[in-house]
């Protein structure tokens, strides 16, 4: 836990203190790629690993569910916008067997993406910590991952057409955060 961290805040707002702190190297990384990325292709190849995570999140994820991946790319290409101009396609996955139930969770996996930053951060600070080599070959590594999370435009798309999921989420939802009163309201 962070020395005087609870001097002014709780000790549960303390708890993560040391794994936020981990994380920031690799989040001002992470800005620094993006903004790089922008300005030069060279970039791409710095963002390559959390590239192969996003596409083998979706890959994996749609093994999962039965969306039956039949292709995959990590080589950057370039795709011509609808009068935009070009833009970079870092990767892609093809599914033969997208459907209803499983489009969202094949399209959204990348957001699980976000689970190795800190499990990393965990693993580091849970003793206790110092900043070893180590951390700035994990920090390279882990950077890539803050940016490459995020589903592209065309996988919230694809994510729609599991729209039925929604309306039965939060059913389930309200019935396991309300259920007793429901059924005690139902009984009368």
């Amino acid at each position: 836990m962070l020395a005087g961290c609870t001097t002014w805040l709780p000790p549960a707002a303390c708890a993560g203190g040391d794994m936020l702190l981990y994380l920031v190297p690799s989040a001002a990384l992470a800005l620094l790629l993006w903004i790089g990325s922008g300005a030069h292709p060279f970039f791409f190849v710095l963002t390559a690993a959390g590239t192969v995570c996003h596409e083998l999140a979706h890959f994996s994820v749609g093994l999962l569910t039965n969306a039956e991946p039949v292709g995959m790319s990590i080589f950057p290409r370039r795709i011509k916008k609808p009068g935009k101009g070009h833009n970079w396609e870092l990767g892609s996955v093809s599914f033969a067997n997208l459907r209803w139930y499983n489009a969202a969770p094949a399209a959204l996996a990348p957001l699980l993406i976000l689970l190795l930053p800190f499990a990393v951060a965990w693993w580091r600070t849970r003793h206790g910590w110092l900043f070893e080599p180590l951390d700035l070959a994990l920090a390279f590594l882990i950077a890539p991952q803050f940016l490459s999370f995020w589903p592209s435009p065309v996988d919230w798309r694809l994510a729609a057409r599991s729209w039925p999921w929604i309306p039965i989420g939060i059913i389930v939802l309200l019935g396991t955060l309300y259920g007793r009163q429901l059924l005690l309201l139902a009984k009368g």
